[in-house]
């Protein structure tokens, strides 16, 4: 109770959800996109679960976060697997144009939401974990009110996706962009990344490249390949 009653408890509260709010954005595009190749009915079930869930994982992965950051390729590891997210979504959304739309499971979607949600919360949770500064009630509590932020969030996406189209592109390009400093960031290519400040910026674009370039020209080629 005494706890609930300091002011630092509230400030550190605050700091949380707005970290959070800072830091998922690309979180929301990801669930939007993952969500969108669902029916419509069961568009809410994919962005309440994956949300949430992702959200528990995220608090079980800040107690282990900053050892986790210290492995050796274990970022470029996730970051690769982000590029793969990427491209699938862009891919599958690209394969499901035309009159016959044909829609992904909700379990699918779920799942690439965990995943994605995951690799992304790597950096983040050091941020929310020193917020926190060791209460776990705080972290909780925090992430918690956060879920509805999140969930709001992706279900505008959605509706921006279906009424902007371009907006599933530039989605995608922000999953490899991600993707792209993920694995600069990793702890074997500190040193160079140190020495070489640029190669953070140049990793995030080639990333954002890739998953737009692959994306975009795998459908194509299948599409040919097949009326061939």
């Amino acid at each position: 109770m005494e706890l609930v009653q300091s002011a630092d408890f509230w400030i550190g509260l605050v700091k949380i959800v707005w970290i959070n709010i800072i830091l998922s954005g690309d979180n929301a595009v990801v669930i939007a996109l993952a969500a969108r190749s669902l029916p419509p009915h069961q568009q809410r079930k994919a962005v309440f679960w994956g949300s949430g869930a992702a959200v528990v994982l995220r608090i079980a992965l800040t107690v282990v976060a900053a050892k986790l950051l210290q492995l050796s390729f274990l970022q470029i590891l996730g970051g690769c697997l982000l590029l793969w997210i990427g491209f699938q979504l862009l891919s599958g959304d690209e394969e499901s144009e035309g009159e016959s739309k044909t829609y992904g499971s909700l379990m699918a979607a779920v799942r690439t939401i965990l995943i994605a949600d995951l690799v992304m919360s790597l950096d983040n949770v050091i941020a929310v974990a020193a917020a926190a500064q060791g209460s776990v009630v705080l972290l909780v509590l925090g992430l918690a009110i956060s879920i509805p932020l999140v969930i709001f969030g992706s279900t505008l996406m959605i509706k921006l996706m279906e009424r902007f189209p371009v907006i599933v592109l530039l989605g995608a390009a922000l999953i490899g962009w991600v993707g792209g400093e993920t694995i600069a960031s990793d702890a074997a290519l500190h040193d160079y990344a140190v020495a070489h400040p640029a190669l953070h910026y140049v990793a995030a674009a080639l990333g954002a490249a890739l998953v737009v370039g692959v994306g975009k020209f795998w459908p194509f080629r299948a599409a040919r390949n097949s009326a061939a």
